[in-house]
């Protein structure tokens, strides 16, 4: 059966409880007649102490539930805007030629499934030392962690297909360099050690209001001579990785562009799934500024649409720079009558100017 056919989403979000009672509803609901790939969780710790002894707690979870069949996890500190705590689940329906394996490195765990089309590797949850080490330098520590992952599993870093970057103050400062833009320096120097033929990965780069620098990421290794992955770009829109130097944001320093694709493909024979990167209003490589939500929601969906083409969306995600603007995002959102899981952050996005993001996964 094809990929697309048995790749599985969902979105389970928990009434207000102490947080381990909230983590156990969460994990209750799970789907059982589907194998786990991807936990992401979305939660509101008030501290960076609370951060990681969440986390910690998670962990344990995650641990006593899967034992030695743990699924990628994360815990991502962004407020949703409709539960105190939400999951999202990226699952899979395998058949018998399809073969799933569960590693981890340094306490990372990650899924590794294998069929006839290719080799694909579920990951994530990677963090440097929140809290104690710089931008840059946890930015640094979670790519060599990543590296560390791909060459034991030999993978190029160039199959990367999709990343999810979540950085704490996205958009505050570090000295002369914002903290988005560290995190792009050193993508960049990560990234340089391969060449790109098919593109870039899709990607989103967020603020989260704690939780420091946060990497979860797919990667592919196709086999079958009808399964391949292709860079989508937006007529429409500079692809970010040619941004000129006005908009990236730093003083004096080194000034790399952000290195993903608006949104990126896997084709596997006649069906696709398209990951949509994290887009916003933007035309050319300008955002459009006062014209007010209800206007960058329409062109964000645009955007969107431009890149799905006869892909239909089965996921999304709605990053919200400001709460206030949940129920109205929420609203515009409902008149699109898509019918699918659908998630809202309150989060920085990487321009002062933008008031919303959306990210999602498509399948034709």
């Amino acid at each position: 059966m094809n990929y697309c056919n048995k790749i599985r989403y969902h979105i389970f979000a928990a009434e207000k409880a102490s947080f381990p009672e909230m983590i156990d509803r969460l994990l209750g609901w799970l789907p059982k007649k589907e194998t786990i790939l991807r936990l992401a969780f979305f939660g509101t710790p008030n501290t960076s102490e609370e951060y990681l002894r969440r986390r910690e707690i998670l962990a344990e979870k995650i641990k006593q539930k899967f034992g030695a069949s743990r699924p990628a996890v994360s815990y991502v500190s962004q407020p949703p805007l409709d539960a105190p705590l939400i999951v999202e689940v990226h699952s899979f329906v395998p058949d018998p030629d399809d073969r799933i394996s569960y590693h981890s490195h340094k306490d990372f765990p990650y899924v590794v499934l294998e069929n006839a089309a290719g080799r694909f590797l579920f990951a994530g949850g990677f963090q440097g030392n929140v809290g104690m080490d710089s931008i840059r330098e946890q930015s640094d520590t979670v790519f060599e962690e990543i590296g560390e992952v791909l060459a034991k599993e030999n993978m190029p870093v160039n199959q990367i297909i999709r990343q999810w970057n979540y950085v704490e103050q996205i958009t505050a400062l570090e000295g002369n360099d914002q903290h988005y833009q560290s995190f792009n320096n050193s993508r960049s120097r990560f990234y340089a050690k391969e060449k790109w033929p098919h593109g870039y990965p899709a990607a989103t780069g967020i603020g989260a209001n704690l939780g420091g620098v946060l990497v979860d990421f797919d990667a592919v290794k196709f086999k079958a001579t009808d399964a391949f992955a292709t860079p989508i770009d937006n007529k429409l829109q500079v692809a970010a990785h040619a941004y000129s130097d006005q908009v990236l944001e730093s003083a004096d320093c080194l000034k790399t562009t952000p290195k993903f694709e608006r949104a990126k493909s896997m084709t596997f024979g006649e069906r696709r799934l398209v990951y949509i990167s994290g887009t916003a209003a933007i035309r050319g490589e300008n955002s459009l500024k006062g014209v007010g939500l209800e206007k960058q929601l329409q062109i964000t969906m645009e955007n969107i649409a431009e890149l799905t083409g006869e892909a239909k969306p089965v996921l999304l995600r709605v990053y919200l720079k400001y709460p206030e603007d949940y129920e109205d995002a929420a609203r515009l959102m409902d008149s699109y009558r898509l019918q699918i899981p659908i998630s809202y952050m309150w989060a920085d996005v990487c321009r002062e100017e933008l008031l919303i993001e959306i990210e999602g996964i498509a399948i034709e």
